[in-house]
């Protein structure tokens, strides 16, 4: 962990630590150790070095201070400062979902410490204050939701979505995936929600056009709501390059790890 500052990052290394160094962030109720094996891998195989991260309010990371703690300008901050206690001068960012976002912020604000960005099933942020102030109420609902029914409960209904419906395919890996998702403090989910949410961040799609590092969407064939927005965040950055993943849904790396660490791999030492 790092020292005694607003975040304290529980965080997970794989491969030689002083190597050019992959950091990944995991979604909303995800892990450090949702990165599996099949994933990071391929990378340490390369001489990638491989930095795994809980977020904001989830698994062992300790939180000191208030909401704004989580915000995602604080998070972006303590990662860099992450960075700098691991004496490392840029990395290569792979964010899915939230961390998607929040690597996007990086990618944004801290171009100099980062090389080349994979954003999976993840946005830019929403475009106008309407979107935002409407997603701000849908968020504080599904909080209120979080704290009002029992937890096991609540994670069946997030994975009961629409967006997600590709991965009942495999009823016993979602099972196990259940499972550790119980391990999760359901109120700091909820601070992570407030501080973190999709309505909550400022928007970057004006933003996309100024990146100058290579930028890799990768989207699921089955989640046609984060392939349109794959496809409209390339039209609009000229570094970016776009993978529809065929029979896939949300979240790629989980339906497809062994695809999606080898796709990762081949961009990032491209």
């Amino acid at each position: 962990m790092t020292g005694h500052r607003s975040i304290q990052f529980h965080y997970r290394q794989y491969g030689e630590p002083k190597r050019t160094t992959v950091v990944m962030l995991h979604g909303f109720m995800g892990a450090a150790d949702d990165w599996t094996d099949e994933i990071t891998e391929p990378l340490t195989e390369v001489g990638l070095s491989v930095v795994t991260i809980d977020l904001p309010g989830h698994g062992k990371t300790i939180m000191h201070g208030g909401v704004d703690s989580y915000r995602i300008e604080n998070c972006a901050a303590e990662i860099v400062r992450l960075l700098d206690d691991l004496k490392l001068p840029s990395a290569h960012l792979v964010g899915y979902s939230m961390g998607g976002r929040l690597a996007l912020y990086l990618a944004v604000h801290y171009p100099d410490r980062v090389r080349k960005v994979v954003s999976e099933s993840a946005s830019p942020g929403l475009k106008t204050e309407i979107e935002r102030q409407r997603r701000i109420l849908e968020e504080a609902a599904l909080a209120e939701r979080i704290h009002t029914i029992p937890w096991e409960q609540f994670l069946r209904e997030w994975y009961a979505q629409p967006l997600f419906a590709s991965m009942s395919s495999s009823p016993e890996k979602l099972e196990a995936l259940i499972a550790r998702r119980l391990d999760n403090d359901p109120r700091s989910l909820c601070l992570s929600l407030q501080g973190m949410g999709t309505g909550a961040q400022p928007s970057l799609w004006e933003n996309l056009d100024q990146l100058t590092m290579p930028l890799f969407l990768i989207a699921g064939e089955k989640d046609a709501k984060f392939s349109a927005i794959g496809h409209a965040m390339a039209e609009r950055c000229p570094v970016a390059q776009l993978r529809v993943v065929p029979d896939a849904g949300h979240n790629v790396h989980w339906e497809q790890p062994h695809l999606f660490g080898s796709m990762v791999r081949d961009f990032l030492v491209s």
